[in-house]
């Protein structure tokens, strides 16, 4: 059994247009972990994938609606970006100052995932169309120019209610389950587990944030190695319905 193994990998700085599968397959050269192998779960930041198929915004070519301009002046936001966040979500459920809260492809998330941190100066970058396209379009590119049967997470950071701090959060995945049900399964005392679900994909995004760092690093993915997750064709993340979700419960309750 291989032993474990997290390493980062660092890029140069990621453009609309550049081919991260060849920019990742050059930088794990220079990493710890050497080069791909069977088995390994690559983890990509996804402002570097969104930015490399060309999801960026410059602010000076956005027109603020009227909406966009009461909620930037309700939230303290530039109108600009208020108007990007309204037209790149499905929902907003409210917010605070500087942030809106968002539903979007099926997840709450701040400012429908827009980020203007790694992103050049005065512009902000959306996040991939298709996080799970692009997961799998990366994972098969590197086994064709590798041979190396991967996973691949696109991932993002993300709060969560009354804690401080950011963790990882996978948005896109694409070669292993994103999450494992073990429902059936007993606990110590032998009842039988109703409602448990391991969100492996996460998890594994979050250990991977450790190493990839989220200021001037120029380290937008890791590679963990030794987890023992077999690889196959398997895709996507798996979300909820709004009916089942505690927080949006929670929220509805407190709109009515």
């Amino acid at each position: 059994m291989s032993s474990f193994l997290t390493a980062g990998i660092r890029t140069g700085i990621i453009r609309p247009g550049d081919d991260v599968a060849g920019a990742l397959i050059t930088g794990i050269a220079g990493s710890d972990a050497g080069s791909f192998r069977d088995g390994d779960i690559l983890v990509i930041a996804e402002t570097v994938v969104a930015t490399a198929e060309g999801a960026v915004v410059d602010l000076a070519s956005v027109v603020p609606g009227d909406e966009a301009v009461r909620t930037g002046e309700r939230y303290g936001m530039d109108p600009r970006v208020a108007e990007i966040v309204l037209r790149e979500s499905d929902t907003v459920v409210g917010g605070i100052p500087g942030f809106l809260l968002c539903m979007k492809g099926g997840t709450l998330l701040p400012n429908a995932g827009i980020d203007a941190s790694n992103a050049p100066p005065g512009t902000v970058v959306l996040l991939p169309a298709d996080p799970d396209a692009s997961a799998r379009r990366i994972r098969m590119e590197i086994e064709e120019r590798t041979g190396a049967r991967i996973g691949v997470i696109i991932a993002d950071s993300r709060t969560h209610a009354m804690r401080a701090g950011c963790s990882g959060v996978a948005i896109g995945c694409s070669g292993f389950p994103a999450v494992i049900d073990i429902r059936g399964r007993s606990d110590l005392f032998g009842r039988t587990l109703e409602v448990t679900k391991q969100a492996l994909a996460d998890n594994i995004a979050s250990a991977a944030e450790i190493v990839m760092g989220e200021a001037d690093e120029c380290t937008p993915a890791a590679v963990l190695r030794g987890l023992g997750i077999p690889i196959g064709d398997y895709e996507g993340i798996e979300s909820i319905d709004a009916d089942e979700c505690l927080f949006m419960g929670l929220l509805r309750r407190h709109g009515e």
